[in-house]
């Protein structure tokens, strides 16, 4: 039961992340139409700055379960025996570090929507809204860092190694750099 409601809790942030995509495309052929038309489409540019924080923070824990983030596993794998702690002290980290960001990130957040901050472009967007993307996206990552540690310390392979070695088996090395 929570395995299946952690992966729809990163399938859910995966879906958030292409929809922000999805708007970003939009926004931006609206406001191609509409210059083509002679008018203007009043706070596309801030709106897509806005959803690029989105997409990218919404897709973290879904990239990071897929083992397509950038991590130091060529360090880790050269630890034989002692890879699975080298892994959960790697993991240790990456929870302090997002635990950080998404602390931080949401007292911001909070404090604009409180002082009630408003972006200073052509429209005033309530900037507590998009800047709430940051510690959801990272809240998130950090569950599935968490998620992750709990499978190393039980001595099973972390979904991310699984991935890779999925597509490393049917000879797709795109994600391996």
């Amino acid at each position: 039961m929570l395995r299946r409601s952690l992966d729809i809790l990163y399938r859910a942030s995966a879906v958030l992340a292409a929809l922000s995509l999805l708007a970003i495309f939009l926004s931006m052929m609206a406001q191609v139409v509409l210059r083509g038309m002679g008018r203007q489409f009043p706070g596309a540019d801030d709106f897509v700055a806005y959803l690029c924080v989105a997409t990218t923070f919404f897709a973290l824990a879904h990239t990071f379960k897929r083992g397509e983030l950038i991590r130091v596993g060529l360090v880790i794998e050269r630890f034989g025996p002692a890879r699975r702690w080298s892994e959960a002290a790697v993991l240790v980290l990456a929870a302090l570090i997002c635990s950080y960001i998404t602390f931080w990130t949401f007292s911001e957040a909070m404090f604009s929507r409180e002082i009630e901050e408003v972006a200073q472009g052509t429209v005033p967007f309530l900037l507590w809204i998009p800047k709430m993307a940051i510690p959801l996206g990272a809240g998130i990552l950090l569950i599935a860092v968490l998620d992750e540690l709990v499978t190393v310390l039980l001595g099973q392979k972390p979904s991310y190694v699984a991935a890779a070695e999925e597509r490393a088996a049917r000879g797709d090395f795109s994600a391996e750099v």
